[in-house]
């Protein structure tokens, strides 16, 4: 299976996209009312000399456009020799048109009153005919790289908890803005910078679809800021989110991710953002934008810092502009994309596939809202899982008929499938493949139990449930024994899971085998693992929700579902070109245009640690070539190296 790593190409000199979003440190979001070019010049230097090459810039909506039919032509100006600045500096910029959200507040023009954004038709008629404005005026100078629509306009345009817009309303004012900027003749790549927080990534709806939204941009921008009670989920949601983001198949750049140094200590802020970096490089983001260049601490007594205090230290320089971990980190970064050359490098197609129910974005009558969450913690943790195996999965999606195929199909604590794909998924085990679903009960108790037919028939069981009831799991800790060999696995061993969820889901699937043969056993000698050999191939039943444990688990990982996932693997045949037996360590490959191999190793623990990989082939150090065999990290460390 093809995973994605589509990259823009537009202006190679500012590309990949490495940089951050970029308010003067002299005003923060009001930077245009008192803009020095001096200041802006320094701090601009100082990105560039750790070898960042882009900003996201903004038009601060009420100060740009003071009257509907009016934009202060002082102020852009200001912004045109802002834009000298970057090509005197050797960047690019990215101009975001309609910001009247930030940093915890909302601003709005003067003029708006209560008119609705979305559906007002002046309202649309004077936000697109702002954006013709600004990208008429800018398109031609040499520092535009790019175009953001909006900032975050799901948290502005109606706060999309309470009374979300239709999709169909959005996609009609994404189109009439992109297409505002079109119509002048730019030619620059534009997005919409709603942080891609709708429902084919988090299983919420708030109206912006990416695939519907997709006929009108030219890459999808996710804003990451979600936090966690397990460390390497939390490493990993970026690049999870960002595999969710390339639904449409466009470039994703990671458009905004961040801390505030007010929330984490300086050392972890570090370690924050280099496994933010590398992970979501390798979950398919080719372009990176840090929030944000800088700390405001001058400006504590000002919106929006005096009521969201934090929002002051998310810099990647501190408010005299020297530079803190996060940039150090970038610049580390800028080091590995350039010595790899990374525009000519793409990721390795899969064996494996991660399967993302259609329920996650289709709204199907009487189904629950209440079971998106359940599917994406589920998805995110087997992701975190595969990767502990050093298990590259691509992500196939329900909702478009499963495109490609694998040896391996794995199915997280998976509750709901359509009749289609049941029937898919038999029809490729016979062909060869390996099906493997752990069995959930669903976090509510409407339609306990599986929702999709024959599950006796696809596993070689037959089900002993008793209708509404969930079966509860009594122990804290499950144990499963292998009754026989069972990949890298062997009869005898024990694997120990911690037991959680609430009493919906904290719940088994009793069975009695048929066709198919138990190979692991729960400490009360129930079924817990069952394969059953159909055709070519086979099918793989966990009776528990291993997958949904170990995601309302705290600090969990490297779960020991890891075991799982590799012996499933190894029968399935999957090829892993790199393995670490340290499961806090995953490993991953690029391949670049001219046949080279790059291997990124990714440590999750909190010790440093050496480790000697296992490899169709041999380690070399990248700087000088010369041969590996064990490789050091430090904590939380990241090594890259050739495979020859």
């Amino acid at each position: 299976m093809r995973r994605h790593s589509a990259q823009l190409i537009h202006q190679p000199d500012v590309l990949p996209w490495l940089g951050a979003n970029f308010w003067s440190r002299t005003g923060g979001p009001l930077m245009w009312r008192n803009y020095d070019p001096a200041v802006v010049r320094e701090e601009l230097r100082v990105l560039a000399g750790h070898g960042l090459n882009t900003t996201r810039s903004f038009f601060y909506w009420p100060d740009f456009h003071p009257e509907p039919d009016r934009v202060d032509d002082e102020l852009c100006a200001w912004f045109e020799d802002f834009l000298d600045a970057h090509v005197e500096t050797g960047m690019g910029t990215i101009p975001t048109f309609i910001v009247g959200h930030m940093s915890g507040e909302n601003w709005d023009p003067v003029w708006r009153g209560d008119r609705d954004l979305y559906e007002d038709v002046w309202m649309v008629g004077r936000q697109a005919w702002f954006v013709s404005r600004m990208a008429r005026r800018f398109k031609d100078h040499p520092a535009v790289t790019g175009w953001l629509i909006t900032n975050e306009m799901p948290g502005y345009g109606r706060i999309y908890q309470v009374d979300p817009p239709s999709t169909d309303v959005v996609t009609a004012w994404a189109q009439a803005m992109c297409n505002a900027v079109r119509a002048t003749g730019a030619t620059q790549p534009v997005s919409l910078g709603d942080g891609a927080w709708g429902i084919e990534v988090t299983g919420r709806d708030n109206g912006f679809s990416l695939r519907e939204t997709a006929e009108y941009v030219d890459f999808v921008g996710p804003h990451v800021y979600r936090s966690d009670t397990d460390r390497p989920r939390q490493h990993y949601r970026a690049a999870f989110e960002c595999e969710l983001a390339s639904v449409t198949g466009q470039p994703v750049v990671l458009e905004e991710f961040g801390l505030s140094t007010d929330t984490v200590s300086a050392a972890n802020a570090g370690i924050f953002y280099r496994q933010t970096l590398h992970n979501s490089l390798l979950g398919g983001a080719t372009g990176w934008l840090a929030w944000n260049n800088t700390d405001y601490d001058d400006l504590w007594d000002r919106s929006p810092y005096d009521h969201h205090p934090f929002e002051m230290h998310f810099g990647i320089t501190d408010s005299t502009g020297a530079p803190k971990e996060p940039l150090r980190e970038l610049a580390a970064f800028a080091g590995v994309l350039k010595a790899v050359d990374f525009p000519r490098c793409s990721r390795t197609d899969a064996d494996a596939a991660l399967v993302v129910p259609a329920f996650l974005e289709r709204g199907y009558p009487y189904s629950r809202p209440a079971d998106r969450p359940l599917i994406f913690t589920s998805l995110h943790q087997g992701y975190v899982t595969a990767r502990a195996a050093d298990l590259p999965v691509a992500l196939t999606r329900e909702a478009d008929g499963m495109p490609g195929e694998a040896s391996l199909y794995l199915l997280p604590a998976t509750r709901q499938l359509t009749t289609r794909t049941r029937r898919e998924l038999a029809r490729r085990a016979a062909e060869g493949a390996t099906v493997y679903l752990s069995f959930c009960s669903g976090e509510h108790p409407v339609t306990r139990g599986p929702w999709f037919d024959d599950l006796d028939g696809l596993f070689g069981v037959e089900l002993q449930l008793s209708y509404g009831v969930a079966e509860p799991i009594e122990d804290d800790v499950l144990e499963l024994t292998f009754t026989e060999d069972f990949g890298d696995l062997r009869a005898g061993e024990v694997l120990r899971f911690p037991v959680a969820g609430n009493e919906d889901s904290r719940a088994y699937l009793p069975v009695e085998p048929r066709a198919g043969r138990v190979v692991a056993v729960d400490a009360h000698g129930r079924p817990a693992l069952v394969v059953h050999e159909t055709g070519a191939g086979r099918t793989v039943l966990s009776t528990y929700p291993l997958e949904h444990m170990a995601a309302r688990t705290a600090r969990v990982n490297p779960d020991v579902t890891q075991r799982l996932y590799g012996a499933l693997a190894q029968l399935a045949g999957v090829r892993r070109p790199v393995t670490v037996a340290d499961p806090h360590v995953s490993a991953d490959v690029l391949v670049h245009a001219d046949g080279r191999r790059f291997v990124w190793l990714v440590s999750q623990s909190p010790d440093p640690l050496v480790v000697r990989p296992a490899a169709e082939g041999k380690l070399h150090d990248l700087a000088d070539g010369a041969p590996v065999q064990d490789v050091a990290l430090d904590a939380y460390g990241v090594a890259v190296l050739e495979l020859r």
